[in-house]
């Protein structure tokens, strides 16, 4: 007797896979009257009007730039300069006509000065001229600066410049990527999809991962399977930008009385609630009420306002509704406890508390004949 009135009086601390359907409802409007902890907001899902529509593609949150020419000479770049003269010249003078202070040479000389850094301030140095600020110009305006600077110290000097490294018009690409690095912008056409293809392409599933741009003080992030699709392809990579291929799959969870308790990432890019209840194993059996299946997700401006989706799977319409109801990154799908989980686990209970009793009791009785 005392065995067992310590047996049914554990039937309130008996293990259980979460809280029922009705738990859950009454905590949730219990927090509401009474206006403490979460005011959690709970929806029947029963008729199409109250289905979410489809999360939008992320908006470009980045400043938009002019497009550039290529050709565009800052800091960093490194800068190959010839200088062609005609008559005396002033780089070119070699052997007696050095010592003779320089004589007129009909034939033309080329002379490449050493290759010249451009500064952070922008500036170069060129001699018998000093330091010219070439930021922000092209290679011919470059070109014809220098000659300018030259015209009353040589006869109709030619330069011509060529870039030897190219920091300017370039964009640095970094993470999943078969080739990271600097990566130079021939056109300033190139999409985003370019850059990431000119790198060699991803690594991993397009699905999860996130692209981050920088540009500036500004970042974006937005999901590389939607860029490679095309949904981003008029927004195209600027000199100087930052591009990381990041690791970021997409999960839900799956808790309470369900086949599978644990965290899922998204099979596709697109995920519907029916396919996540099916990729979980469904309602357990045993233990699991069909009639509350719960989706727990956070919405509004700013992510912070608490939201429970039911869905009874004893009504047929709500399959269809489950089918329509686009899944998101984070949701919590939920399996209620049955109401009649209780006695069952008491029986179980006793049952494996009795059973060596019962065990020994048979043994004891087959000796003895």
């Amino acid at each position: 007797m005392p065995v067992t009135l310590g047996i049914l009086c554990g039937c309130s601390t008996l293990p259980s896979t979460g809280p029922t359907g009705s738990q859950i409802r009454s905590t949730a409007e219990e927090a509401v009257e009474s206006g403490t902890g979460p005011q959690i907001a709970i929806v029947e899902v029963d008729r199409a009007e109250v289905v979410p529509p489809v999360l939008p593609p992320v908006e470009w949150t980045l400043p938009m730039q002019p497009t550039t020419p290529t050709d565009i000479v800052g800091p960093g770049d490194v800068l190959a300069i010839s200088i062609y003269e005609a008559g005396i010249p002033l780089f070119g003078s070699t052997g007696a006509s050095a010592e003779m202070g320089g004589s007129f040479d009909p034939a033309v000389k080329m002379q490449a000065l050493p290759a010249s850094r451009v500064n952070d301030d922008g500036e170069i140095t060129i001699p018998y001229v000093g330091r010219l600020n070439v930021r922000g110009r092209t290679v011919t305006e470059v070109q014809e600066m220098i000659s300018q600077s030259l015209r009353t110290l040589s006869q109709d000097p030619q330069v011509l410049v060529n870039r030897e490294q190219v920091i300017t018009n370039s964009v640095i690409v970094a993470g999943e990527v078969v080739q990271p690095g600097r990566l130079v912008l021939q056109t300033n056409q190139e999409s985003m999809s370019d850059v990431v293809a000119l790198s060699g392409g991803y690594r991993g599933d397009p699905k999860d991962l996130v692209l981050r741009v920088k540009r500036g003080e500004n970042e974006a992030r937005i999901r590389l399977s939607k860029v490679m699709a095309g949904m981003y392809e008029d927004l195209k990579a600027y000199p100087g930008d930052r591009l990381t291929i990041l690791p970021e799959p997409m999960m839900y969870s799956v808790m309470g009385a369900s086949g599978r308790v644990q965290q899922f990432p998204f099979t596709r890019d697109t995920m519907t609630v029916m396919e996540a209840i099916a990729n979980a194993g469904g309602p357990d059996r045993s233990t699991a009420d069909p009639q509350a299946v719960f989706l727990l997700r956070f919405t509004g401006p700013n992510g912070a306002e608490p939201v429970v989706y039911h869905f009874n799977l004893m009504k047929t319409p709500t399959y269809f509704l489950a089918q329509q109801f686009a899944l998101r990154d984070d949701d919590i799908l939920y399996f209620g406890n049955a109401e009649a989980n209780q006695p069952r686990l008491l029986i179980q209970t006793i049952s494996q508390l009795f059973a060596p009793v019962v065990t020994v009791t048979t043994v004891a009785n087959t000796l003895g004949n």
